[in-house]
């Protein structure tokens, strides 16, 4: 079969002429999704042995439980391939296949191991989403950490959080940190913090316990200087991108997003194809908190992404700027998965040792560069959309050359 979305509708028949309804949309949602037609074509043929074993012994997809599918899965495992893709492109194609059919209810959720904590968690992510306007991936690890300090503290039972002690805070700490590091562990601060913040809110806990969630000593009096990379690495992570390809038009765009105009890794990851004014050559950012920002498209910016979105974005309904090259097509996820990897693959091509491997350090060179350049902290904090001037500070002691000239002469030391 020529691997071509022209031969879409024949796949799609000879899948309709061996069964029913619900592998014709599956196989459909495939092909919307742009998985390669070679692949779908295996992955419908890995679902029509799924189906035909169910109709063997009797099981309607509408009556379809985990119990089903162990059964199959142990079926398989006495008939499965030696070969080590097959057995993974079979685990794939019945994965797909069972979370197609339970989002359009076509077959039973899987059943809900609920707990007491469950509840209480639920609500507090609510109150995040609707209150806090945190991104995504933020909510997510607040909300992991505030069940695991209630299962922790009440196990599986009720949870009564009048009961919660500054005592406990401290020794849930104290238990993480056997098996963190101090960078990790501040992260479970903050989220237990924000978790008892909330609970003090409803009054459902003293006032000030989120205060006794005891703070991870750094070692240090002053920040650490910001790890930005040079100017000659970060142009040769650009220029390492190759033009005539989809996916080096995208990157090279997002590169240029990072270093020009400083943006975080998860503003990138938001932006949309409404968020690019091409008459006022401005380009809308969703950056903390929700606040909006307006940034003037630089001309090679501006470039790069009209490359990337007339000879480089796949075809998609999605609205999102940026799209991942595989299926499914989609915008890309946020943390090292999305435009920490770009960053990453972009310097190695590159072969540039640099401070780290994130995207971060696009930003701290931007404001470096805009410092070496006689810009002021506080027009460097307009540009990074700082909200506290504290923050933007700390580039102060970047600029060495400035600052040997506010050094006092050691006593005894040559003048």
């Amino acid at each position: 079969m020529e691997h071509s979305y022209e031969n879409a509708d024949a796949l799609v028949r000879a899948v309709r002429s061996a069964t029913g309804e619900p592998l014709v949309g599956f196989v459909d949602s495939l092909i919307k999704q742009q998985y390669a037609l070679s692949y779908v074509y295996q992955l419908a043929q890995h679902a029509l042995a799924f189906e035909r074993w169910c109709e063997g012994h009797c099981i309607s997809f509408h009556t379809l439980k985990d119990d089903d599918i162990a059964r199959y899965q142990r079926f398989r495992l006495r008939h499965r391939s030696r070969r080590f893709e097959t057995r993974r492109r079979e685990l794939h194609a019945l994965e797909l296949l069972i979370r197609y059919l339970r989002d359009r209810g076509v077959c039973p959720p899987p059943p809900a191991h609920a707990i007491a904590a469950d509840g209480v968690v639920e609500e507090f992510l609510q109150s995040l989403r609707r209150d806090q306007g945190l991104a995504v991936v933020t909510i997510e690890s607040y909300a992991r950490m505030a069940r695991k300090f209630l299962v922790w503290r009440f196990g599986h039972g009720d949870v009564c959080l009048r009961d919660v002690r500054a005592t406990d805070a401290y020794a849930f700490i104290q238990s993480e940190a056997k098996r963190m590091r101090p960078a990790a562990l501040k992260t479970v601060v903050t989220a237990l913090r924000s978790f008892l913040r909330y609970a003090q809110f409803r009054g459902e806990v003293t006032a000030g316990l989120a205060l006794s969630v005891p703070a991870v000593a750094g070692w240090t009096s002053t920040p650490q200087i910001p790890r930005a990379i040079s100017a000659e690495h970060a142009h040769r992570a650009i220029d390492s991108c190759d033009r005539q390809t989809p996916v080096g038009r995208r990157d090279r765009a997002v590169l240029l997003i990072l270093a020009r105009l400083g943006l975080r890794a998860c503003e990138i990851v938001r932006l949309t194809l409404d968020d690019v004014d091409w008459d006022r050559a401005q380009l809308r950012v969703c950056g903390k908190g929700g606040r909006e920002s307006f940034l003037p498209l630089t001309a090679d910016v501006g470039e790069a992404i009209a490359a990337y979105l007339r000879h480089g974005r796949p075809t998609s309904p999605d609205r999102h700027l940026f799209l991942r090259s595989v299926a499914p097509i989609r915008g890309l996820m946020e943390g090292s998965d999305g435009i920490g990897t770009i960053v990453s693959h972009a310097l190695n091509r590159a072969q540039v040792d640099a401070p780290h491997h994130g995207s971060h350090q696009f930003r701290h060179a931007l404001a470096v560069r805009m410092l070496q350049l006689g810009a002021s902290l506080p027009e460097i904090g307009r540009v990074l959309r700082h909200r506290s001037p504290q923050s933007t500070s700390l580039y102060a002691k970047v600029d060495l050359c400035k600052l040997r000239t506010l050094a006092m002469a050691w006593p005894g030391g040559v003048r």
